[in-house]
């Protein structure tokens, strides 16, 4: 527990910047395109690494990638990834780096064929009654799902488990712990949600 003596997920004590992204972002869900693949995107770089080091980094990353408007990084090209492979206030990955910008081209088909990336991405929310207790597994049915339809489109670090955390964290799946103080208002907020169509 934390100074204020309310009950968190283990996780959010485990680093200073962790509470405030626990209470305000972490869970709560998400319809935003921008946001949606900013968080695919973020994932991609976190990929074998601490999510708090992605975490710090995030508005180096914010700034380096056009504040992840997918339609700017879509056009990307050498001298933009040359830029990025000499940012140090990112994490310089050149494999990486380019998965960003064949996903951000992927997103404009997506966007193209499906209306929005967050009406296709919503199609795979789990049934909250097949889920199993929270902060027990680290995919599901519907994230390995995602990650195979989003291959077969030909999105590059989508594996289950990045797809799972991803579902965790823009609200596709509440998985604050069962004695969290913000798994009821997780829950309140993802019945107040209109999903997209």
């Amino acid at each position: 527990m934390l100074p204020d003596d309310k009950k968190r997920c283990a996780w959010a004590s485990s680093a200073p910047d962790f509470p405030e992204y626990h209470d305000n972002e972490w869970g709560f869900p998400v319809d935003d395109d921008q946001r949606l693949f900013e968080k695919l995107c973020l994932e991609t770089f976190q990929s074998g690494l601490s999510w708090r080091t992605i975490l710090t980094k995030r508005e180096n990353f914010r700034l380096a990638f056009q504040q992840f408007d997918f339609h700017k990084v879509a056009l990307f090209g050498e001298k933009e990834i040359a830029e990025l492979l000499n940012n140090q206030g990112i994490v310089r990955n050149k494999r990486k780096i380019l998965a960003v910008i064949n996903n951000a081209k992927r997103a404009l088909e997506m966007v193209d064929k499906e209306g929005s990336l967050a009406a296709f991405i919503w199609r795979y929310e789990p049934d909250e009654n097949t889920l199993p207790p929270p902060e027990t597994q680290t995919t599901c049915a519907e994230s390995i799902a995602l990650s195979k339809e989003l291959k077969k489109r030909g999105w590059q670090f989508v594996g289950p488990t990045t797809m799972y955390a991803f579902m965790q964290s823009m609200g596709l799946i509440n998985d604050h712990a069962e004695h969290c103080f913000m798994r009821e208002e997780i829950d309140q907020a993802r019945k107040g949600f209109v999903r997209p169509l």
